[in-house]
């Protein structure tokens, strides 16, 4: 079984690190269904590192291994490493209705989906994929008694994490 490990860095964004965890985790299962279908890396894969960042060492991240400027929402890495973006998930969140900690368990689905074999390079890629990681949310927020903000279609943006439309 894939194994979730968890660094929270991300200093100046209040966020709950327990529960996002306990939203991965319960994800998980989720992805590794697809990534078995799939014969994605995921499913070989022992482990998986998501690390929440601060907006600078995202940016930093972002440049160096992207060469776009500014920070991302989230950067998966095919070995197995996510990384989340703290104040842009707290930004987006606003946006969306609901809270930090929710934006960023969207962002680690979504790094796990690319880890399945998803991809949104494609606006039919993009579709596909933005309603497998709402569907996932959904089942993980309900499971946990958590609640889910309304998720609403937006413009295309470089690093936006897409959503369905209503």
């Amino acid at each position: 079984m894939t194994s979730l490990h968890f660094s929270h860095r991300a200093r100046s964004t209040p966020y709950e690190p327990d529960r996002l965890e306990k939203l991965v985790t319960a994800a998980l299962p989720h992805c590794l269904q697809i990534a078995r279908k799939h014969h994605a890396e995921l499913a070989s894969l022992p482990g998986i590192e998501i690390t929440v960042l601060g907006a600078r060492a995202m940016a930093k991240v972002h440049r160096d291994f992207l060469g776009i400027p500014g920070p991302t929402d989230v950067i998966t890495f095919p070995y197995g490493e996510i990384l989340v973006c703290a104040p842009v998930a707290a930004e987006r969140a606003r946006e969306f209705g609901h809270d930090t900690t929710t934006e960023l368990a969207l962002y680690a689905i979504h790094g796990l989906l690319h880890l399945s074999g998803h991809d949104d390079i494609t606006p039919a890629q993009e579709k596909r994929m933005a309603t497998a990681q709402e569907k996932i949310l959904a089942a993980v927020l309900t499971f946990s008694s958590a609640r889910v903000g309304g998720c609403r279609r937006e413009p295309w943006r470089s690093g936006a994490i897409r959503r369905p439309a209503d």
